[in-house]
């Protein structure tokens, strides 16, 4: 299915070391750009984020946030390395005996290195299992994106078919228009035949009623309604191949309002163009 670029996703995980949510959200851009919020500590995420978000996403304009809290608790306990400090105390105790004075001082044997320290987490295990929940979030985002691509692709079938129904409008009513075009020339002709050479007035006709066919306009457009019809139903990042098909409904009905010779084809030209405008502007939130 096809998916929109306009998309919101936020995931909230709680763990013994605290608290931590992702947040992702995205509008419409040619192309993929990330922007990433981190905490100083998970700011070597970013390489890693940037990399999976491309191999997910293919267009859009990205803000990744990430909020973290470590619990306090944990970080207030302290640990006390007993092996340290009995070697620390025995090789205290043996030069005191050496030298044969000296005091144990206990407060400067609690200062060294590794004797005592505040607990700290294990930041590397906290990074798998934050990149772990990032991949979740990538999963919400996505389906909020494929459930907002859904929407637009509904629009997109309604349109076509209003589309459909304006080109059969002018494809019916296309032998009337023509007829009553050529009864109206020849009765013009037949008031200057005496003035002008017979050959030259069949020339001319000929070539105003191939100015004033648009069978090849209306059998294009049919042929766009197929291909997008196509598209769509193909799904993926089809963004840039439905605003290419845009571009060439907008060449026809231009070309088909330009050669309008009926009330009925200028009204059908013109709703055309409203229903393509339409759509033009829904898809350029399509990825």
């Amino acid at each position: 299915m096809i998916q929109s670029m306009t998309a919101y996703a936020r995931l909230e995980h709680k763990a013994n070391w605290g608290a931590a949510s992702w947040e992702i959200r995205s509008v419409n851009q040619r192309y993929l750009e990330t922007y990433l919020r981190l905490p100083e500590q998970f700011r070597s995420f970013e390489p890693i984020l940037r990399d999976r978000l491309r191999k997910r996403l293919n267009r859009g304009k990205l803000e990744v946030n990430l909020r973290y809290d470590l619990n306090d608790k944990s970080s207030d306990e302290m640990q006390f390395n007993q092996s340290l400090a009995k070697q620390l105390i025995d090789t205290a105790n043996s030069l005191q005996q050496q030298a044969g004075q000296g005091n144990i001082d206990i407060v400067e044997l609690m200062k060294w290195p590794g004797v005592l320290a505040s607990s700290e987490q294990d930041m590397d295990a906290i990074g798998k299992e934050l990149l772990s929940i990032f991949d979740a979030a990538i999963d919400q985002f996505i389906e909020a994106r494929s459930r907002e691509g859904e929407a637009i692709k509904t629009m997109l079938e309604t349109r076509l078919v209003a589309i459909e129904e304006q080109v059969l409008i002018v494809r019916e009513h296309m032998p009337k228009i023509m007829q009553w075009q050529r009864e109206k020339l020849q009765s013009r002709f037949d008031e200057i035949q005496g003035a002008l050479d017979p050959a030259r007035i069949e020339q001319e006709m000929v070539l105003l009623a191939q100015k004033q066919d648009v069978a090849e306009e209306i059998d294009r457009l049919e042929a766009h309604i197929a291909e997008t019809r196509r598209i769509l139903k193909k799904g993926g990042p089809q963004g840039r191949r439905l605003d290419f098909m845009m571009q060439e409904f907008n060449r026809e009905s231009n070309t088909l309002a330009s050669k309008s010779i009926s009330s009925e084809v200028t009204a059908a030209a013109v709703e055309l163009k409203v229903l393509i405008e339409q759509m033009r502007e829904q898809i350029q939130n399509v990825e």
